[in-house]
């Protein structure tokens, strides 16, 4: 017998298109002698979307059939990379709604007709209304098994400025930084600037609960402060600005156990921004991460000392249990010339396309990549037991 799938992708957030990408890669890996996929896209209104239903059987998803339009309708069917033609998931007369009914979890039309019983979901949202713990509250609500962390994880995960907090609680080397919420913004923004002030340049200036880069901005003069500031705030009211650390930035990947062992850590792997090789401070952004294949490679496992291999490893685990994670999570280091190991972040529901970094770091390591699926699906449904 297979089991139900809920594929729930898209979302309100400007990181609306890498999921899109992600579920196409998710769903052509997916072992379906056991699962059974029910694709459903978020999208940009909010509403649910019965999504795939252009999908040919045995027949390779893509962007197209993903989202409802005919094979011959699509703009742009890639699944390796990101462009602006990468349409949405579409409006509908007839979304889709979730709820609990009897003690078991059935997908409604708008109609009130049922689609399918859930088993267990896999949320492949990104960023703030899915990637945050609102969705993993819902799912929690309503007593559906999912993959990844849990509301509280994903909302310390999300957020950069407790995300530090809770990495020097747990005994993690953390750089500078400064948080500006909305109110002192608007109400102390010279008192915000000095602190900044007192910060060694050049500066990362990010908003507080976003992802895959956007809306970064590098600053090397105090002049361009308020602008990158500015830019950030149309992502995110809350802002922290980071100082530049230079270094090796390492990633590492964490998958917990199945039977609640420790959860265990990949190689490490490093990113190779291919940029101007003057520049000291390299910048891993949206384009070298989605759009351009030259821009950045992965060199795993990292030429480090077996030493800091070992600390990259113990240390992503550690952060990990930090957040209270589940499932999956990726951590990303800066390795100084001096040999510090400096925490950047943790991703509670890192990029998961087959040419993602998390994926490729566990596929040196290991473990394939629907093998990976296949695990993170048991894992949801043990945690639930």
């Amino acid at each position: 017998m297979t089991r139900n799938v809920l594929v729930l992708f898209g979302g309100q957030s400007p990181e609306h298109p890498v999921s899109i990408v992600t579920a196409v890669g998710v769903l052509n890996a997916l072992d379906t002698n056991h699962y059974t996929p029910i694709p459903v896209g978020i999208n940009a209104d909010g509403d649910w979307v019965l999504a795939g239903t252009h999908q040919r059987p045995d027949t390779p998803w893509s962007v197209a059939t993903l989202i409802n339009q005919q094979p011959q309708e699509a703009t742009h069917t890639t699944t390796t990379a990101l462009t602006e033609e990468l349409p949405e998931v579409p409006l509908t007369t007839t979304p889709v709604a979730l709820r609990s009914i009897n003690s078991q979890n059935q997908l409604i039309d708008a109609t009130g007709q049922v689609i399918a019983k859930i088993d267990v979901a896999f949320p492949l949202l990104h960023g703030p209304n899915g990637e945050d713990g609102t969705v993993q509250g819902l799912f929690e609500t309503l007593n559906i098994p999912y993959v990844g962390a849990g509301v509280l994880a994903s909302a310390v995960g999300m957020d950069k400025h407790f995300m530090k907090i809770a990495f020097q609680h747990a005994g993690l080397n953390v750089g500078p930084w400064v948080t500006i919420n909305n109110a002192d913004w608007k109400n102390n923004r010279d008192t915000v600037l000095n602190q900044i002030a007192e910060l060694d340049l050049p500066l990362f200036v990010k908003p507080a609960r976003g992802g895959s880069s956007l809306g970064i901005k590098r600053v090397t003069m105090l002049s361009q402060l308020e602008e990158a500031i500015e830019f950030a705030r149309t992502y995110d009211t809350k802002v922290v600005v980071e100082q530049g650390i230079l270094g090796r930035e390492i990633e590492c990947g964490v998958l917990d156990s199945l039977g609640g062992a420790r959860p265990q850590a990949s190689y490490p792997g490093e990113i190779v921004v291919t940029t101007d090789e003057n520049e000291d401070f390299q910048f891993y952004d949206f384009t070298s991460k989605y759009q351009s294949a030259d821009s950045a490679e992965l060199s795993c496992p990292a030429e480090l000392p077996d030493t800091a291999t070992q600390l990259v490893r113990e240390q992503s685990i550690r952060a990990f249990q930090a957040v209270d994670a589940a499932g999956l999570s990726r951590v990303d280091f800066f390795y100084t010339d001096d040999g510090e190991l400096i925490i950047n972040e943790i991703n509670t529901m890192p990029g998961f396309t087959p040419i993602s970094m998390y994926p490729q770091m566990w596929q040196r390591t290991g473990i394939e990549y629907p093998q990976l699926i296949d695990t993170l699906l048991e894992l949801a449904q043990q945690h639930s037991s």
